[in-house]
């Protein structure tokens, strides 16, 4: 198992609309092949600047190979990830043991 996490923060104003309409796009993301348990994360520690997460598990490398390449994921990332997300920091964990 791979758990895919991203915390990020967006261009926009807190509480915009292009806010909103960014995690509503975001939410496509879940309906590709081999993504489980797809989270979107509101920030609540004030210790970073990252204003929100996303979190995905995936079976293995293979079913996490066929996300980052798939037409979905990639077109995200090119069509408004690179232009509206400001910062981000991105973390993939497998279980120990």
């Amino acid at each position: 198992m791979i758990r895919h996490t991203v915390a990020f923060r967006l261009r926009h104003p807190a509480g915009s609309e292009q806010e909103r309409d960014f995690l509503r796009a975001a939410l496509a993301l879940a309906d590709i092949p081999g993504v489980e348990r797809f989270e979107q994360l509101r920030q609540t520690s004030p210790k970073n600047e990252f204003a929100f997460g996303f979190s995905m598990d995936f079976a293995d490398q293979a079913a996490y190979d066929g996300y980052n390449e798939h037409p979905v994921h990639v077109a995200f990332v090119a069509d408004r990830w690179v232009a509206e997300v400001d910062d981000f920091l991105e973390l993939d964990y497998e279980p120990i043991g």
